[in-house]
């Protein structure tokens, strides 16, 4: 991964300037560790006419994978495969931005000690990106440059020059020259321009990169034409944060046009301590977890599964308990798991913390070596999701062979959707759900299984409890019975089994 930053100068005003500017000495070939592989900065020509800066970055394919997928880290589970082939040794991408800012930190700032008079000043900039990945050709290379005051050269890389039939690739050859911007400023445009163009960030976006961006983007991006399009891939596409830089973004603008600061413009809403914001209701979401929490707890277990983990939302508030010493998140879905690493920011996880927790793909219609021995199994609105000739297999996996002393299995309370103004008759509250149970039909199921596999099963409301349709979602706990209630014929263990259960328990 490679780029040049050259300039021209005088006797007067020497091109090895971009050395002060840099921090960077041109007599000297440095490196530097950066966090996916190491950075070299060298000066192929070093003259007062002309001058000219390389970054190398050497990118760890194995220790990048490793940062995702080391010891107890759980790690986003991508094709195995394309982990280690793929084109971020070689080609520009969010990895080389973040580079840039490690490496030129001062520089992007504006920053020079040794001659603070040089920052301010426009210069003659080339840069050579030699491969850039364009997702949306040259045409939006052009598109996102030449608006910043830069004579654009985009060149399509052909996928095999031997085969011109089969078009072009994704990647260009980008040539960028101008007289009139700073060295700062041309950072600031590859900073935010590379991943953009892109399109993958290689790294967890989290919310602070909309202060990064707002930063690097600052006198620029708030009049860019293209600015919806780089903030929305800047940001990963994670809606919540676009919104957020684009109404900031959008306060700058309107305090450039007025000639005032943003602060004067954004004043309509008062200080806390004038007026108090309304309390906002906690979501049924934060109730059901909250409702699991103090269950698990109560049952006083420390190694939980959370079987159908999806997104990781209930993982990640495991996490902030110490009481819970070994949390699995279990799912069939790659994508959720993928999501849930990232929202866990597993990557970034210390090693204390990285041992507590494990993310597995797995299917619960099977029965999974791994499931066995732990504390509590969590099934948070997920029976829901499959088909009842499926149930009987779940069952089997959970209760007959991973056998946890306490199982958790909370569910919609179909009664209680009278109360939801804004969902139709008779339609269910999610579209994959494939039934939603009255109480009564829970409690049957709940016994049943509680019965054939040796449990006791107690019954909680979640959320509101209303007089007439209960609570809006229904939990069943389940406890192992002691082995002498079990031999009192107070339960009958494992049972016979269905016909189902008999299949998973072969499989």
């Amino acid at each position: 991964m490679f780029l040049t930053i050259s300039t021209t100068g005088t006797p007067e005003r020497p091109a090895t300037d971009l050395g002060y500017l840099l921090h960077k000495h041109p007599d000297n070939a440095q490196t530097f560790s950066t966090s996916y592989g190491t950075a070299h900065v060298l000066y192929p020509e070093a003259s007062d006419e002309r001058c000219t800066a390389a970054l190398l970055l050497e990118v760890d394919a194995v220790a990048l994978v490793r940062r995702g997928k080391g010891k107890g880290r759980g790690g986003a589970p991508d094709a195995a495969l394309a982990q280690y082939v793929n084109d971020r040794p070689y080609a520009a991408s969010s990895l080389l931005a973040v580079a840039l800012s490690a490496v030129f930190s001062s520089a992007m700032k504006g920053q020079c000690r040794a001659k603070p008079e040089l920052p301010d000043q426009a210069r003659p900039l080339r840069i050579d990106v030699p491969a850039l990945p364009a997702r949306g050709g040259a045409d939006l290379v052009r598109n996102l440059f030449e608006p910043l005051g830069w004579t654009v050269t985009a060149e399509p890389v052909a996928l095999d020059t031997e085969f011109p039939e089969w078009g072009d690739s994704r990647y260009v050859r980008l040539v960028l020259e101008s007289e009139t911007l700073t060295l700062a400023e041309a950072l600031r445009h590859l900073y935010v321009l590379l991943p953009v163009l892109d399109d993958a960030k290689h790294y967890w976006v989290a919310p602070d990169e909309v202060d990064k961006l707002l930063r690097a983007g600052e006198g620029w991006l708030p009049a860019h034409p293209e600015q919806k399009l780089i903030t929305s891939r800047y940001l990963s596409r994670r809606w919540s944060l676009t919104r957020q830089a684009m109404e900031r973004l959008e306060l700058v603008r309107l305090a450039e046009t007025d000639d005032s600061e943003v602060e004067e413009i954004d004043n309509a809403v008062e200080d806390e301590t004038e007026a108090e914001p309304e309390e906002k209701p906690t979501s049924l979401g934060v109730q059901r977890r909250d409702a699991i929490i103090a269950a698990l707890k109560a049952s006083g277990a420390a190694r939980v599964l959370d079987l159908g983990c999806g997104q990781g939302q209930l993982v990640q508030a495991l996490l902030k308990d110490t009481a819970f010493t070994d949390i699995v998140g279990v799912d069939v879905s790659m994508r959720a798991l993928t999501i849930a690493s990232r929202r866990l920011k597993l990557d970034r996880m210390g090693e204390r913390q990285a041992a507590r927790v494990k993310l597995l793909q797995g299917s619960l219609a099977y029965t999974d070596k791994r499931l066995k021995g732990y504390d509590a199994a969590v099934l948070c609105e997920v029976v829901e999701h499959l088909d009842l000739p499926r149930l009987p297999a779940l069952e089997y996996a959970v209760f007959g062979a991973a056998r946890p002393r306490t199982v958790l299995v909370t569910t919609p309370n179909v009664e209680y959707n009278v109360r939801w103004e804004t969902l139709p008759a008779g339609h269910s509250r999610h579209g994959d759900h494939r039934f939603e149970w009255t109480r009564e039909e829970f409690r049957a199921w709940a016994d049943a299984v509680a019965e054939r596999h040796g449990y006791e099963a107690e019954f909680l409301p979640v959320g509101p409890d209303d007089p007439e349709v209960g609570p809006p979602t229904q939990m069943a706990v389940f406890t192992m019975r002691t082995e002498t209630e079990t031999e009192n014929g107070t339960g009958t263990g494992t049972g016979t089994g269905t016909k189902e259960e008999k299949e998973a328990k072969a499989a």
